[in-house]
C-alpha cells in the first residue's frame, strides 16, 4: 500500500474517443486493419482502443462496414 503521501502517475487523454471490445481479439483484428489501424491514437487495455476524435465518424463507419454495430455513447 503506498505511503498517503506518494503520488500516483495518471495519464490525461484529450480529444480522444475510446472504442471498447467485447474481447480481446476483435481489438487485434481492428488493429490489423490498415484503414482502421491509422486512426487508432494508442491502447489502454487488451479491449480498449483510444481513437483520434476528428477520425470518430470515419472509424463508425469502417465498423459499420465490417458489420459490426456500434453502439455510440455521448
Amino acid at each position: 500500500m503506498p505511503a498517503p503521501s506518494a503520488r500516483i502517475p495518471v495519464k490525461l487523454h484529450k480529444h480522444v474517443a475510446l472504442i471498447r471490445t467485447a474481447e480481446p481479439v476483435l481489438a487485434e483484428e481492428l488493429l490489423a486493419r490498415k484503414t482502421l489501424a491509422r486512426m487508432v491514437a494508442g491502447r489502454l487495455s487488451e479491449t480498449v482502443l483510444l481513437v483520434h476524435s476528428e477520425e470518430e465518424e470515419g472509424i463508425i463507419e469502417e465498423l459499420r462496414r465490417m458489420g459490426h454495430t456500434p453502439r455510440v455513447v455521448r
